[in-house]
């Protein structure tokens, strides 16, 4: 068996960044045995070099890292080339290139996305918004929503919410029983709101629904996982997305990510319109 990659994610942050860059830069490769190995907050040349010692015991070690500090960052490429480690800052060039571009000097400052500004707070409350604003609940005030997502049961609204609502988006999820289950205040068709129908195949709705009984070791109901059932539900959904001409979007092959980069594609033409 073929010894797996070792990868190390250096950041001198949480590493949430070097976290996404590398989930896509895997997906490219279908062949690819590795283990990552995560170091954060890295912020000194002795950090630096106590990470490379691990690098003696391991085989096949790719370095990636996130270090805006420029002399840390030209300290570890030295040091790895000593080593003749594959490494690879993933964010150095990029803001070197932007900084030309704005004709700016760039604050190189760690964790600067992770600052306490006004944005980090308005996530904060955009994420307190939608968790109250979860299944249906608190719909007096849905109006105050960025975004409302209806469907039926198990159409990702409430994971595709969360995500939405970490990006800043204040999110209501309301799931759609029949046209009387939309509040009224939305039925009206005088806001402004964004309004977007997830759906989904009724085959694909079926193994969801199953497996969300069986986690919770009920099959009292029937009618919960019935495809004939499920499949009237989904189309009068989509007869009533339709009928209020509120944009759909199907999540049958979208992961959650993708769902939301669709939601929010949806939002910015509609703010584009009003």
């Amino acid at each position: 068996m073929n010894n797996p990659y070792q990868i190390y994610l250096i950041s001198d942050s949480t590493g949430e960044t070097l976290d996404r860059i590398f989930l896509a830069l895997k997906a490219q490769f279908k062949n690819f045995l590795y283990e990552t190995n995560h170091f954060s907050f890295t912020r000194t040349e002795n950090q630096i070099l106590k990470i490379l010692e691990n690098t003696e015991k391991d085989k096949k070690v790719i370095i990636l890292y996130t270090i805006v500090d420029n002399n840390l960052s030209k300290f570890l490429e030295v040091e790895t080339k000593k080593k003749r480690i594959p490494c690879f800052g993933v964010l150095g060039d990029l803001i070197l290139s932007f900084s030309k571009l704005l004709n700016q000097e760039a604050s190189f400052k760690p964790s600067g996305q992770h600052a306490l500004d006004d944005e980090y707070y308005k996530r904060i409350e955009a994420i307190q918004f939608t968790m109250n604003h979860d299944d249906g609940n608190l719909s007096s005030d849905v109006i105050k929503s960025d975004i409302i997502l209806l469907g039926v049961s198990r159409t990702s609204k409430t994971p595709t919410s969360i995500y939405l609502a970490n990006k800043g988006f204040k999110v209501s999820n309301i799931p759609l029983v029949n046209e009387n289950s939309i509040p009224s205040n939305i039925r009206e068709g005088n806001n402004k709101n964004c309004i977007i129908g997830l759906t989904a195949e009724p085959d694909r709705l079926v193994e969801i629904r199953k497996n969300r009984m069986n986690s919770l070791r009920d099959n009292s109901s029937t009618n919960y996982t019935s495809l004939d059932k499920i499949s009237k539900e989904v189309e009068q959904a989509k007869k009533t997305f339709q009928k209020y001409k509120w944009p759909v979007i199907d999540v049958t092959r979208k992961s959650v990510e993708e769902t939301a980069a669709s939601v929010i594609k949806i939002y910015e033409i509609s703010k584009k319109n009003v």
